[in-house]
């Protein structure tokens, strides 16, 4: 669940959310560490009862209907991912026992944040916000016609969505500085979903050396050859990603791409320069140690992605069913 990005949205409505949530740090002292041991989808009631806090006891039936809206873009966002490692657990065997059983804890969590979501909504979910799986096309207008047919591309766009939703968590991640506790719950829960990113990674590069489960630690591949071996973190670009050049977006920069004035600074995975130090180039005291390669440099930071950008992705995995019951898929 996206929890950052809900937040971040809400301000846009709502000024003083912050403010709100400040007045209540008890809601967080019950939750605060929680992500450290569970995803957002073991956190039962978490979502309805931070609005509950926020907007009154009433619950769902006084939150603004704005508020409303976002979190039913995000449940619809939920249900792409749920729908997606569902269909290949249940309508295949396309995927080994390890493998399976890997898949089966990252939908769980899907599942989890559906029911978290639904009940911060309750009556107030729109129907569009309950899809099927039709509303969904996880070829992506014929781009990956056999995605769970294919272990490689069933990973490949499994990839795709858990690399990109990393990226889109952290891009709103700047909004929350002004709310301490806030933000180390969120991002409590980010720490988890990044996990989830690399360990489907990971099991695409042990189907890749033909070898699963433990076993799937492989020697590293070159920079040449991310996209059939991909390391189990983002390298560079990561060669445009696992499909170039429908995948270059989730790797490369947002839009704005450079920083000016009042406005978020979105580079690409490849970024060697933070805080205005070229990682890459710059000799580590007191050993002077050589400089680092692209790779290296780039590894050692992940960055941010905009809402935009985002949404744009996204909208390749929506059907025309679902585009013709409103599905509108951005968070």
């Amino acid at each position: 669940m996206d929890f950052i990005k809900i937040i971040t949205e809400i301000e846009k409505i709502d000024p003083e959310i912050y403010e709100r949530l400040d007045t209540r740090r008890r809601v967080f002292q019950h939750v605060s560490g929680l992500g450290k041991k569970l995803s957002a989808a073991a956190l039962p009631g978490l979502v309805s009862m931070l609005f509950n806090k926020a907007y009154g006891q009433s619950g769902n039936t006084s939150l603004p209907q704005g508020i409303v809206d976002i979190l039913n873009l995000a449940l619809q966002l939920e249900y792409l991912e749920y729908y997606f490692y569902d269909k290949v657990l249940t309508t295949t065997s396309l995927l080994n026992t390890a493998d399976a059983a890997a898949v089966t804890a990252i939908r769980n969590d899907e599942s989890g944040h559906i029911k978290v979501l639904r009940e911060a909504l309750g009556t107030r979910a729109k129907p569009q916000s309950a899809p099927t799986a039709d509303a969904f096309d996880y070829t992506a207008g014929g781009r990956f016609p056999n995605v769970f047919t294919s272990a490689a591309v069933f990973f490949t766009v499994a990839q795709c969505f858990e690399d990109l939703g990393v990226r889109a968590y952290k891009g709103a991640a700047p909004k929350l500085l002004s709310n301490k506790t806030l933000l180390e719950t969120a991002l409590n829960i980010h720490s988890v979903e990044a996990r989830h990113a690399s360990h489907i990674r990971t099991l695409r590069r042990g189907l890749s050396a033909g070898v699963s489960g433990p076993d799937a630690a492989q020697a590293l591949p070159s920079l040449t050859s991310l996209a059939t071996k991909p390391k189990s973190w983002i390298s560079g670009t990561d060669a445009d990603g696992p499909s170039a050049p429908f995948t270059a977006a989730i790797y490369g920069a947002g839009s704005p791409a450079v920083g000016v004035a009042a406005q978020l600074f979105y580079p690409a995975e490849s970024n060697v320069t933070q805080v205005g130090i070229n990682v890459q180039t710059t000799p580590m005291a007191p050993t002077n140690e050589l400089p680092l390669n692209a790779a290296s440099a780039s590894e050692a930071f992940d960055e941010a992605l905009n809402d935009g950008v985002v949404k744009d992705i996204a909208l390749n995995f929506r059907s025309a069913l679902g585009a013709s019951i409103g599905l509108e898929l951005f968070q």
